[in-house]
């Protein structure tokens, strides 16, 4: 009876997993092929992508979060006035990332914008030191110095900073350490925080309305496009959420990689950007770091999972 117990369970387990797999595979697939949507816009300018993605993205979630009747934990979070200021900076930060993102498609640097998800980790980690005062392991400082090497090479042999890579990096660090401290789940924060950008988003609308700029309503294709920009913001953080509830944070960590892989080989194969031995050299040196930092990262997993196994 207790094996038979046990193995239901151990099914039961097992489909969970299962099921958070898909739904992670399913999150990071379509945030590794946004390139290919947005590449769609041509002819308007990403900041205006941008306040239709923050316009749309806000109706979306208003009808979704109907639909589950996930109205309460918003309501908290606008009743308390003071305590949204987090909340705001999160908002900056995120309209920043998709904008920058938009514009690296646009201006076809999406090779910078997958460097920038591959670096992320690292600057988490060095965020994390930094602001947090956490404790770096050896082999996390060792990918950390790794990812300061790659930018420097690309500052001494190109003469420039990789100014893309580094701000979507930063921008999206430093909005995971905010969004930490915001008591929120993924699907109320994100309205909050578009509820937040909408009056600007507004009015910079009407702005380009008035100077007969906006592409809105001029073109049904690009109505459409412009419509679906928040569809298709809201569908990878709602298949996040379920992998999130599945799966334990090592194996997200792991399948996050899959974002930016997707973007490097949409960035070579689809739009045929170059990749000079110089901008290679830095991803190898990334990738080293990564490495580097999932081996550390899933070592002190281990350690802290064979005590709990043992007292079983």
């Amino acid at each position: 009876m207790t094996r038979s117990l046990d193995s239901a369970t151990g099914a039961g387990f097992s489909r969970e997993t299962g099921q958070g797999v898909a739904f992670g595979l399913a999150a990071y697939m379509m945030w590794g092929c946004f390139p290919l949507f947005f590449a769609l816009f041509q002819g308007v300018p990403a900041f205006e992508v941008l306040i239709h993605r923050v316009i749309w993205s806000c109706a979306f979630l208003a009808g979704l979060i109907t639909l589950l009747g996930r109205w309460s934990p918003v309501r908290l979070a606008l009743a308390e006035p003071r305590r949204l200021g987090r909340v705001l900076g999160c908002a900056l930060l995120i309209a920043l990332n998709w904008g920058l993102y938009i514009y690296s498609v646009e201006t076809h640097h999406v090779l910078q914008a997958s460097l920038g998800y591959f670096m992320t980790p690292l600057v988490n980690v060095a965020l994390g030191m930094l602001v947090l005062r956490e404790r770096m392991a050896r082999l996390q400082g060792v990918a950390v110095a790794l990812a300061v090497a790659a930018i420097a090479i690309q500052l001494v042999m190109l003469g420039e900073l990789p100014w893309i890579s580094l701000t979507l990096a930063f921008s999206f660090g430093t909005y995971g350490l905010l969004r930490k401290q915001v008591r929120l789940d993924g699907l109320s924060g994100l309205f909050v925080e578009t509820l937040l950008l909408l009056p600007l988003a507004l009015m910079t609308l009407g702005w380009l309305a008035q100077a007969e700029l906006s592409h809105f309503l001029h073109e049904g294709r690009t109505t459409l496009l412009l419509i679906a920009s928040g569809v298709i913001t809201a569908l990878p953080l709602l298949a996040f959420a379920g992998a999130a509830r599945r799966l334990r944070l090592a194996t997200l960590g792991f399948l996050m990689y899959l974002n930016p892989t997707i973007q490097f080989v949409i960035a070579l194969l689809v739009f045929h950007e170059p990749l000079p031995a110089t901008q290679l050299a830095t991803f190898v040196l990334i990738w080293l770091g990564l490495a580097l930092y999932s081996w550390s990262a899933w070592h002190a997993h281990s350690r802290r999972a064979a005590p709990q196994t043992a007292s079983r």
